[in-house]
């Protein structure tokens, strides 16, 4: 009996020694010997930049020149923004060309010009897989197109293309004018006519995004889409607030309080909009009519691919793939677009010869009559005030 307890302990010891030195290996390798040899590689094609600093690169120098450029007021407001949207990348192309690479942690980041390396990578997707490891946090905020590789890409290409033909686009029209003289309108009741105000627009766009989104992507249910844009708006500030700060591989597995609040809103989401897609189907099924927002089409499209293919679900998406087209849909337009419409209305406020100039030519030609898609192709003053 003695001898057996003392196999079992050498056993154990020897068990939990060997699973020690595989971690210490793995994250040697992963931190140190990896990078050092991708480093030699990149080296090796023609590619330059800082030597590889072990566990956090120039994550350290990305963080402290993004502070300090967020922390200088913009006193002279110029196209020039590079300067203060990413300081880092900046420095780092004059100071090694366009054919160079950093360091976020111990992944390196290469930076490419050249408009033909670009079509050649982006035109052999096989080759060039997107660089998204399995704990990466853009998963939380959606995935879809945006992580799917080669024929599951082509597919969910294939089925989501209908909803932005021309003519579909058309018909979200009225939903854009509709949040957008809402907004208006609260900006009239916020000060007295013939007064002058100052208004902080951020969060009114922000809300006008949200709001067209919505009503373009849920239709009727545009209310349970504005709750879940909500959601995704904080997880993309938990998100960037983890990614601009010093971020070990796996730590958004450890139970820290962002860390549970992240997972919360990616549950609550998910089940938001599966209730969405599913009462959309239910409609499709009891012969409710086809609307015009991005889920019925998106529903469409997948209904109609399945049965061209004799009921085969292969050739469709799941509700799962439906849940993430419908959250990147969100995600991909309205921090953007957002801060578009802002950037423009600061260029309009400065330059005030192309603000009288594109105020004219919306008057001439649409005059007091409603926006039209028509008339929108008109705008030759506006199109170029807002590039």
């Amino acid at each position: 009996m003695y001898l057996f307890h003392n196999t079992i302990i050498t056993f154990t010891i020897s068990f939990v020694l060997v699973a020690f030195l595989v971690c210490v290996w793995r994250a040697l390798d992963f931190l140190l010997l990896k990078p050092r040899k991708i480093e030699k590689q990149l080296r090796a094609q023609g590619l330059v930049g800082n030597p590889y600093r072990p566990v956090f690169g120039d994550l350290k120098q990305y963080i402290k020149m993004k502070n300090e450029a967020n922390s200088r007021p913009m006193i002279n407001l110029s196209d020039d923004i590079l300067p203060r949207v990413s300081p880092f990348f900046l420095k780092t192309v004059k100071k090694y060309g366009t054919s160079s690479f950093v360091w976020f942690g111990p992944l390196p980041l290469v930076i490419i010009k050249d408009p033909k390396l670009m079509k050649e990578i982006l035109q052999n997707h096989n080759l060039f897989h997107k660089a998204l490891s399995p704990d990466s946090l853009d998963l939380m905020l959606a995935q879809g197109l945006f992580t799917a590789e080669g024929d599951r890409w082509a597919k969910h290409r294939k089925l989501i293309n209908p909803a932005f033909h021309l003519e579909k686009i058309k018909l979200m029209l009225p939903a854009f004018r509709l949040c957008t003289m809402q907004m208006l309108a609260q900006w009239e009741r916020s000060h007295s006519i013939g007064e002058s105000c100052n208004i902080d627009v951020w969060p009114f766009l922000e809300t006008l995004t949200s709001d067209a989104i919505s009503r373009t992507a849920f239709g009727s249910n545009y209310e349970e889409g504005k709750q879940i844009f909500e959601l995704q708006r904080e997880q993309a500030n938990h998100i960037m607030a983890v990614f601009q700060s010093l971020n070990f591989p796996g730590m958004r597995f450890l139970p820290t309080r962002r860390n549970r609040r992240m997972k919360e809103i990616e549950q609550l989401v998910d089940l938001k909009v599966r209730n969405i897609i599913e009462k959309r189907i239910k409609g499709r099924k009891l012969g409710e009519g086809n609307k015009d927002d991005l889920l019925s089409i998106l529903v469409e499209s997948n209904a109609r691919e399945i049965a061209q293919h004799e009921g085969n679900q292969d050739f469709g998406l799941s509700i799962e793939d439906v849940i993430q087209e419908c959250k990147l849909f969100y995600f991909a337009g309205q921090e953007t677009l957002t801060t578009l419409l802002t950037w423009t209305l600061i260029l309009l406020s400065k330059h005030q010869d192309w603000q009288t100039r594109a105020r004219d030519e919306v008057l001439q030609v649409f005059g007091k009559e409603e926006i039209d898609f028509h008339g929108l192709s008109q705008l030759k003053v506006v199109c170029l005030s807002t590039n």
